[in-house]
């Protein structure tokens, strides 16, 4: 896909009255199949859908009801995502500790550079990343438009976490620990579910390879989108992917994650998904998929600039298998879940082109793609010009 230097022409324009929460058009929606009408919402002059989620409520999985455990299984064997519903009364603390999360993204990421990049990224699921180190949402000629900070879990249940000098603090640590209990908690139920759904038992389950005590790569990822008027026109958004992960826990009330959905020739375009409140999204990744025998699937995702003009903030919880489970990958391969993570994310860090030569199971996980990310080819965009955004209803 090619993209001129002269990006920046407005991409879109929303009602200033709903600049987070744009109406979309009425067009019905039913769960994610092959006969699906999405809604759809206008993004660089054109109309492009908006994909619907399944809503899992999280305290009815955290009591295996059995409707709900039936639920989430048929949402990971048939799309690979679903937003949980953390609402109630068993998932409000989870929402609490994401708010001192994101109160501590804004100290960190406000502090110089060089204090952000006191360790540099110490390991490819611990430490700091500025801006530009990745392909960008739009391919070769772009770099993301991210700089993130990951903290391991397993150093942070250690008591010995490598963490910048701006939230090296005994406050900062407490808010990190908590929020990587809850999410590390509120991922296991899910993981347990799943198992149930399936029918495991025993050492089959798939909590078994996920124990507490055993290293791993899971991480809790913290990443700061910054305006395009700051990054420049070629630093645009986050690549499409799959997770290096068995389960992701994705927070962000923002517009600007996009999906393709499975379909029976591959995956469709890709279309926006709607924030709901209270609810976080949920990723199927690689492991995951790998460990289900390919029977669920992952999701394909990319984060574009909704709105160029704001600062946009995510919070995701990778959980990870064991560093030594071994699994089969859609290219036939065994390998440990430690050398799945070490090469996909060399993959990510890859210059296009060399992306392009390595197996589609890197990026995509071995998920099949039918056609185009998009309907028509990206176009610029200029975000100083207008910030005012209209969705066609």
């Amino acid at each position: 896909m090619f993209f001129a230097l002269s990006w920046l022409i407005p991409i879109f324009q929303l009602k200033s009255s709903l600049p987070a929460h744009p109406r979309k058009s009425s067009s019905s929606v039913i769960m994610a199949s092959v006969s699906e009408v999405p809604q759809t919402v206008e993004w660089q002059g054109k109309q492009v859908p908006v994909w619907s989620m399944r809503t899992i409520d999280y305290g009815l999985v955290l009591s295996q009801d059995p409707d709900e455990v039936e639920k989430v299984t048929k949402a990971c064997l048939e799309d690979g995502y679903f937003q949980l519903d953390l609402n109630g009364i068993d998932g409000r603390g989870m929402l609490e500790d994401r708010q001192e999360v994101l109160k501590l993204m804004h100290r960190f990421f406000e502090a110089p550079l060089e204090a952000k990049n006191e360790y540099g990224l110490i390991d490819s699921h611990l430490g700091y990343e500025p801006v530009g180190n990745r392909t960008g949402a739009f391919g070769a000629g772009t770099k993301d438009g991210y700089e993130m900070l990951k903290v391991s879990r397993d150093e942070i249940q250690q008591g010995s976490p490598r963490v910048p000098s701006p939230i090296k603090n005994s406050g900062d640590l407490h808010i990190l620990e908590r929020a990587i209990g809850s999410c590390n908690t509120v991922t296991k139920v899910i993981l347990s579910a799943l198992s149930t759904g399936m029918g495991l038992a025993g050492a089959e389950r798939f909590e078994k390879s996920h124990r507490n005590d055993r290293p791993s790569t899971t991480t809790l990822s913290m990443m700061h989108y910054l305006p395009a008027e700051v990054t420049g026109q070629s630093k645009i958004g986050h690549q499409k992917h799959t997770d290096i992960s068995s389960l992701t826990l994705l927070f962000s009330d923002q517009w600007g994650l996009q999906i393709r959905p499975p379909g029976e020739c591959g995956a469709r375009e890709m279309g926006f998904v709607e924030p709901k409140p209270g609810c976080a999204f949920v990723h199927v990744g690689d492991s995951l998929r790998f460990a289900s025998g390919m029977k669920f699937q992952s999701c394909i995702h990319r984060v574009v600039p909704f709105d160029p003009a704001e600062h946009r903030y995510s919070i995701a919880y990778f959980l990870r298998a064991e560093d030594d489970t071994m699994f089969m990958d859609s290219e036939g391969r065994y390998v440990t879940a430690k050398e799945w993570h070490d090469q996909k994310f060399k993959a990510f860090t890859d210059p296009p082109v060399w992306q392009a030569m390595a197996p589609k199971s890197m990026i995509l996980g071995g998920m099949k793609e039918d056609g185009a990310d998009d309907r028509e080819p990206v176009a610029p965009f200029v975000p100083e010009v207008s910030k005012e955004t209209a969705v066609q209803a």
